[in-house]
Order: structure tokens, then sequence, then C-alpha cells
């Protein structure tokens, strides 16, 4: 039996049909825009540029009886082809370097009758700021390799997009000597209120390894923005050993961009600061 709709009630319904065809006429698939970026005559770059403005944030997760590996960026570095082209490399560089170490000692724990430790690395960069200039990343990386404990350790990127380039934080300055210079006071009293939080008091015999407060470009360097816009706060990351045994664990240290510490970045990137004095 053939139902009659009253046309007060069908007319919605085709209208809604009619409206979803539209849409999906209106929204051709990434193979088609990809093929009408590529025809001759098509601005050069449109079908990457295309890709990469629907790039997807990256994690990439290996969990297995030899290894466990994990590695991850965010959207914002995936949109930028060559970073996130050089983020895939390193992530590949460290997978296979923590395989073939894990190879090797398999091999060699089965050899002398041991057990094996499964050998980790875990990494995950994050946003530490997004101007309209720079992107920059932090990474905090945890491994493993079979010993009495794991490591910690700090990575850091920063993408330039005036120049289209990958830089490290103290590409910016003029010198590592001249960096060290404007920071050292601030930096080595922040080592110190640290280590006081944890009930540490300052090592001050001369002949130890820990007595010296380190240069600040030897660790790792984080630049931030409060606005959105300019360049204004930093932190140093130091990992195990460096300033202190084992136990004492890693340090993140804030220093205050001052224009001091401006004094010492080139001249090509002056107008990226702004000092708090």
């Amino acid at each position: 039996m053939t139902m009659a709709f009253p046309s007060s009630r069908l007319a919605p319904v085709l209208a809604a049909a009619a409206l979803l065809a539209a849409c999906s006429a209106d929204k051709p698939d990434l193979a088609e825009d990809e093929a009408a970026a590529s025809v001759p005559g098509a601005p050069p770059g449109g079908a990457s540029d295309l890709r990469a403005r629907r790039a997807a944030a990256s994690d990439v997760r290996q969990s297995d009886e030899l290894i466990e590996f994990a590695y991850a960026y965010p959207r914002d570095a995936a949109v930028i082809p060559r970073l996130a082209e050089w983020l895939d490399n390193d992530r590949e560089t460290r997978r296979d370097a923590l395989l073939a170490a894990a190879r090797r000692d398999q091999a060699a724990a089965e050899k002398a009758g041991f057990p094996y430790r499964r050998h980790s690395h875990l990494q995950k960069w994050q946003i530490v700021t997004n101007t309209p200039r720079f992107l920059s990343l932090s990474a905090e990386i945890e491994t493993y390799k079979g010993g009495a404990h794991g490591m910690t350790s700090f990575a850091t990127v920063l993408w330039d997009r005036n120049r289209a380039r990958q830089l490290q934080p103290l590409d910016l300055f003029t010198s590592g000597e001249a960096f060290d210079a404007a920071i050292r006071e601030p930096f080595c009293a922040g080592i110190k209120r640290a280590k006081a939080a944890k009930g540490i008091v300052a090592e001050e015999a001369p002949d130890s390894p820990f007595a010296r407060c380190p240069p600040a470009s030897a660790q790792t360097v984080w630049l931030g923005s409060s606005d959105g816009r300019y360049l204004d706060r930093m932190t140093i990351a130091i990992a195990p050993y460096e300033i202190g045994p084992f136990a004492e664990g890693s340090y993140k240290i804030n220093v205050p961009v001052t224009g001091a510490l401006v004094a010492a970045v080139k001249d090509a990137f002056q107008r990226d600061f702004l000092p708090i004095d």
C-alpha cells in the first residue's frame, strides 16, 4: 500500500535532502582538491599546501617485547611541511637507534643468560608559544636502556616563518658567550632557589663537580611569549647530573627576558623580543 504525505510535511524533507546534496557537491574530497590544484597554470605548491592545511597531529607508538616507543607532535607543527618532514625524520632516526641498541642488548643478554629489559623512548613535542613569526616547541624525553634507571632529557626547536627555516633558540643571539653573560646572574640565582625548594643546600665545596653554575648555553633553552606576539619568556631546562646527582632530578629555571638579554640578540630578531625592563 502506498502512503501519501501531506505536502506541508513533504516539503521540509525534500528541502533537507536538496541541502545535503548541495553540501556534498560543494565539498570535493582531498584527491579532487589536489587534482584541481595540480592542473597546468595552478599556483606552484598548491597540492602540497592543501595537504599541509589538512594535516593532523602526529602520534606514533610501538610497544612490543623489544621496545616501547612513542613520538608525538602537534598539528601546528604538522601544517608546516618542512618542519613536519624534519620531525618525521627525527622520529625515525630515534626509533632506528632504539631498535639497534635494543637488538644488540637483547642478543648480549641471551648470550650471557640474563633477562632482557625492554628499552624505551617516549617523546612528545608541545607548543611553548606560537607567535606570528615563531612556533616554539619543547620536548621532554624519557628513555630507558636497560640500566639501573631511566633518563630524562630535553629538546627544543624554533620555526621561523619569515625565513621558512628551523632554528635553535641560541641562533637568535650574537653568541653563546654573550647569551651566558646576559643571564648568568638570574640563571645561577634561579638554580639556588630551585635547589632550596627541594630542600637541597647548594654545594659550596670548590672541588665538587656540582659547585659551579654551568653555562646556560649548554642546557636546553625554551623561548615563550605571554601575549602571543613577542618573545618575553624563557626557561632553561637542565637534565639530571648537570647540576646535581641523579636523585635530584631535572630542573626548569625561568629566567627574565631583560634589556641586557635583548641586547645580546642579533639585529634581525631584536624587534621580536619584548624586555620586561
